[in-house]
C-alpha cells in the first residue's frame, strides 16, 4: 500500500514502522528550489529564538514534505540541541521518531514547552495529545480553531484536511486541501494529500490523483517521493509496468530510499512474478533503516499467500517473531506485535486456530506492556480494544458466539468513551462476521456497510454478505473493484483470488 496509508485501529503505534535514523543528503539537490514548495510554504509562527534551531526545523518540514523522514529526524534533533526549548521540534521528533519511547517522551517534552509556544504550536501539540487519547473529535475542534485563526495559512488547512481525511470526510478534506492550493499554489505536500484521497477515499477518481501527483512532480521533480506517489497511482490504474518503472527511478534518485524497492515487490507481487517480489523485499531490507527491515519483512510473507501458500507465510512471520530482538532494529516489541496480528489474521481466514490462538497470547502482553510504557489511559484502551476484537473474531471463527458475544460486549464498552465518530467501525465488523459465519448474509451485510470499507478485506466480505443474500447488482461492482485494487495489505493478499473469481 502507499506509505500514507493507515488502518483503522492503528494508533500512535503507526508512526513506529517508518521510523528513523540519521542519512546525508544528496549534493545534487537544489536545496533553495525545494525549500520554495515546500518549507517556504508556512503561514503559522515557528517560536525559538535561535536562528540556528529556525533554520534546521525549516530544513526538517522540507525533508518530512518530501517523505524523506530519516533526513528530517536529523534536522529536528539538531533544532533542540540548538534550542532546548523548542517545543514544536519535539513534537517533529515525536512524529519521526524511532520507537514508541522517544513518540512518548518528546511528545511530553513539547507539551511542558507548550506554554512558551504560540497559539499555532499549542494546537498542533493538542492535535497529537488528543489522536493519542481517541479522542478524534477534539482533534477536529483544534484543527478547526488553528484555521481560524490563521486563515491564510496553508499550513493549518492541511492539518484541517488531514484530520478530516481520517474521519473519511472526504468533501470536507478535499476543500481544505484546495484552500490551501489556492493560498500558495505551489505547495507540493497539499496536491500530494489531494491526490492520496482521490486514491483512497469515496469517491474515488485514479485520474485526478495522477493529475495531482503529477502537479507535485512538476514542483519537485527529482525527489523520490515523487515517484512514489506516481507509481502508486499506475497501480490505481492497473498500469503495472509503468509503477514499476516509476518505483524504479524513485530508488535510483536516492539509493538508500528502501521504500522505493519495498513498492516495487508490491508490483511484482501482483504481477504473479514472485521470486522478484521477494527479491525485492530482501533488498529493501538490506538497504532499510531505523525499523524498516522490520516492517517490510512481513510483506515478503505475503508473497507465499498471493503465491496460495498461507501456511508458508505463517512460518516465516513466526521467524521474524523470533528473531526481531536480535536484528538490531529500534522497536523490536513493535515488529513483534505486527507480526504476531498477521499470523492471527491468517490463522482466523484458513481456520489455523492453533497458530491464531498462539500468537494472540503472545501478542497481548507485548501489547499491555507497551501500554504500561505509554501511560496514557487512551492508548491502554486502544490497545485493549485491539485485543477484544481479535479475541471475538477467533471465537466467532471457531463457531463459539457466545464467548464472541462477551468479547464484543467488551469491545463496544472499551470504545464508548471515544470521542470518534467511526468508533462501532470494529464492532460492526465482528457482528458482520458473526452473522455471516451463520449464515444470515443480509444481517452481515447490514452491519459490514456500517464498518470500514477501505479496508479491502472488510469490503471483500461485505460483498460476499451481499452475494448471499441475493443482492447481486450490488456485489459484483464491488469484486470487480477488488480484483484490480493493486494495494499490498495481508487483507487483501487472503482475499484477492477469490475476489477476481467472483468478478467473471
Amino acid at each position: 500500500m502507499s506509505r500514507v496509508h493507515r488502518p483503522l485501529l492503528a494508533v500512535a503505534t503507526a508512526i513506529l514502522l517508518s521510523s528513523c535514523g540519521a542519512a546525508p543528503s544528496p549534493t545534487s539537490r537544489d536545496l533553495a528550489a525545494l525549500d520554495g514548495v515546500t518549507s517556504s510554504v508556512m503561514g503559522i509562527p515557528v517560536t525559538t529564538t535561535s536562528p540556528d534551531a529556525r533554520n534546521h526545523f525549516l530544513q526538517g518540514q522540507r525533508e518530512l514534505d518530501l517523505a524523506r523522514n530519516f533526513e528530517a529526524l536529523d534536522h529536528f534533533k539538531r533544532a533542540v540541541a540548538a534550542d532546548s526549548n523548542f517545543a514544536i521540534a519535539y513534537l517533529n521528533i515525536a512524529n519521526t521518531g524511532n520507537s514508541l519511547d522517544e513518540f512518548k517522551t518528546n511528545l511530553a517534552r513539547a507539551e511542558r514547552l507548550a506554554p512558551g509556544a504560540s497559539e499555532a504550536e499549542q494546537l498542533e501539540i493538542q492535535i497529537a495529545r488528543k489522536g493519542l487519547e481517541n479522542d478524534a473529535s477534539g482533534q477536529l475542534a483544534a484543527a478547526q480553531q488553528l484555521v481560524a485563526k490563521y486563515p491564510e495559512s496553508p499550513r493549518a488547512y492541511l492539518a484541517l484536511g488531514n484530520i478530516q481525511a481520517g474521519l473519511n470526510s472526504n468533501a470536507e478534506a478535499r476543500a481544505s486541501y484546495e484552500k490551501a492550493l489556492s493560498l500558495t499554489p505551489r505547495f507540493a505536500v497539499a496536491h500530494i494529500a489531494i491526490g492520496t484521497s482521490y486514491l483512497f477515499g469515496e469517491p474515488r477518481d485514479f485520474n485526478q490523483a495522477l493529475q495531482h501527483f503529477q502537479a507535485a512532480e512538476a514542483l519537485a521533480p527529482n525527489e523520490p517521493s515523487m515517484h512514489d506517489n506516481l507509481g502508486d497511482a499506475q497501480r490505481a490504474l492497473n498500469n503495472l509496468p509503468r509503477a514499476r518503472a516509476e518505483y524504479t527511478r524513485g530508488h535510483e534518485l536516492n539509493p538508500r530510499d528502501a521504500g522505493m524497492l519495498q513498492q516495487r515487490g508490491h508490483v511484482n507481487s501482483f504481477a504473479g512474478d514472485y521470486d522478484a517480489a521477494r527479491a525485492d523485499y530482501d533488498s529493501a531490507m538490506a538497504v532499510g533503516r531505523g525499523n524498516e527491515r522490520g516492517f517490510f519483512a512481513p510483506f515478503r510473507a505475503y508473497v507465499s499467500v498471493y503465491a496460495g501458500n498461507a501456511p508458508g507465510a505463517i512460518v516465516e512471520l513466526n521467524k521474524l517473531v523470533a528473531q526481531a530482538d536480535g536484528m538490531g532494529i529500534p522497536d523490536p516489541a513493535t515488529v513483534k506485535i505486527n507480526a504476531l496480528s498477521n499470523v492471527a489474521l491468517i490463522g482466523i481466514d484458513i481456520k489455523d486456530f492453533a497458530n491464531a490462538g498462539a500468537a494472540l497470547k503472545q501478542r497481548t502482553p507485548l501489547m499491555m506492556q507497551q501500554a504500561d510504557q505509554v501511560g496514557s489511559a487512551g492508548f491502554r484502551r486502544a490497545q485493549e480494544q485491539n485485543v477484544a476484537y481479535f479475541n471475538a473474531w477467533l471465537a466467532a471463527r471457531e463457531g463459539d458466539y457466545r464467548t464472541a458475544q462477551r468479547q464484543i460486549e467488551r469491545l463496544t464498552t472499551l470504545v464508548t468513551p471515544d470521542a470518534n465518530p467511526r468508533k462501532m467501525e470494529p464492532v460492526h465488523q465482528l457482528k458482520g462476521f458473526v452473522a455471516l459465519y451463520r449464515g444470515q448474509n443480509a444481517e452481515a451485510a447490514a452491519h459490514f456497510a456500517q464498518g470500514n470499507l477501505l479496508d479491502p478485506y472488510i469490503k471483500f466480505h461485505y460483498a460476499m454478505a451481499l452475494d448471499g443474500s441475493g443482492q447481486f447488482d450490488k456485489a459484483k461492482p464491488i469484486f470487480r473493484e477488488l480484483a484490480i485494487y493493486n494495494f499490498n495489505s495481508l487483507g487483501y493478499a487472503l482475499i484477492r483470488k477469490e475476489a477476481q473469481q467472483m468478478a467473471m
